[in-house]
């Protein structure tokens, strides 16, 4: 049974001041794969003049003539560090040897240490927390929708929105396969002309665009937080969370790294109303705006989305995209996926 969508995403998460539009770039996309060093050269041009005195006073033609009369003793020097630096290796694997490993234990002590699914999965709440079940089960969607939005309104760092089931499917059949992606942030390009890109403690809203940086997302299924009863068709079969990270502190922390925007998607009324409500954190101090975050969720749907939001001019780009990069590609191509992620209006 068909019905017709309370909110499309893209609309519930549009901020009130005006949308983040990235303008033309001029600036560079800056991969975390790369990594730019000073060159040797540069620091010898920065104390030429110091060397070139310590030469006169050595008694030699020119720095090339000290260095020539040095070479020796450099080799002696470089050496004898090599030889320190194998030491000091070995002593520090010697000195982090391998804990033996801890005694067997009983049932009775793992029946203690294993914690319940609730303690397990105590990090998202369930919707029950947000709403009582039991009287919105008899509300009509539009006021669902409006109680899911005042529920959050007094939280200025919050995501909310209500999405129709099918739109919530064919994000998930992607998600399934495509669990990790990276998304184009647009922000604004450094003052000084070298092409960089600004950063702040709590992101930007209404600023010119001219730049990007790079964010890292990861989705999570987890079970429903009331497993249904056994023999029963639901659509409730998961909560689903979605981590955006900064792909720079992905790569430098992996699995540790501190997310700084936590979206979760809610199924209980999947059944009953046909619409899963979305809810979601921004983390302030960690360098993205709420207005940014909306803007995440937004590219998100542009990219997982192929039939809904996601359908249109660039498609098939994008579902390439998705597909080079869950493959590993060499040939994914960052600046492909930055003009894809600009067309969202």
């Amino acid at each position: 049974m068909s019905y017709r969508p309370v909110v499309c995403l893209r609309h519930s998460l549009r901020p009130s001041c005006a949308p983040i539009r990235a303008q033309k770039r001029f600036a560079r996309v800056h991969d975390v794969r790369f990594v730019a060093s000073r060159h040797a050269s540069s620091i010898k041009d920065r104390y030429r003049d110091k060397l070139e005195e310590k030469a006169r006073a050595e008694g030699h033609e020119s720095v090339a003539a000290m260095t020539e009369a040095y070479r020796e003793r450099i080799k002696q020097l470089k050496e004898k560090a090599a030889i320190e630096l194998g030491q000091q290796q070995t002593q520090v694997k010697n000195t982090f040897n391998q804990p033996p490993p801890p005694p067997p234990q009983t049932g009775k002590d793992i029946s203690k240490t294993k914690p319940s699914s609730k303690e397990r999965f105590s990090g998202i709440k369930p919707l029950s927390s947000y709403l009582d079940l039991e009287k919105v089960a008899a509300l009509p969607r539009k006021e669902i929708e409006y109680l899911w939005r005042l529920r959050h309104a007094n939280n200025p760092q919050s995501l909310c929105a209500v999405m129709t089931t099918d739109t919530y499917r064919r994000i998930y059949e992607t998600a399934k396969t495509h669990p990790r992606f990276i998304l184009p942030l647009p922000r604004p390009a450094a003052e000084d002309g070298s092409g960089d890109v600004q950063q702040a403690p709590n992101g930007f809203k209404e600023v010119p665009r001219s730049a990007s940086d790079i964010h890292f997302l990861q989705w999570s299924f987890l079970p429903p937080a009331v497993p249904p009863p056994p023999g029963v068709q639901t659509l409730n079969t998961h909560t689903s969370t979605i981590l955006f990270t900064h792909l720079a502190a992905f790569k430098l922390h992996g699995e540790f790294a501190q997310p700084h925007t936590v979206v979760t998607h809610h199924l209980d009324l999947a059944d009953s109303h046909g619409i899963v409500l979305l809810n979601g954190q921004v983390t302030e101090g960690k360098g993205v705006s709420v207005e940014e975050g909306k803007w995440l969720l937004l590219c998100m749907q542009k990219f997982y989305d192929h039939d809904g939001h996601g359908g249109g001019v660039g498609k098939e780009k994008r579902q390439n995209l998705l597909k080079k990069f869950s493959k590993g590609d060499s040939d994914f191509d960052v600046a492909e996926l930055v003009d894809e992620a600009e067309r969202i209006s």
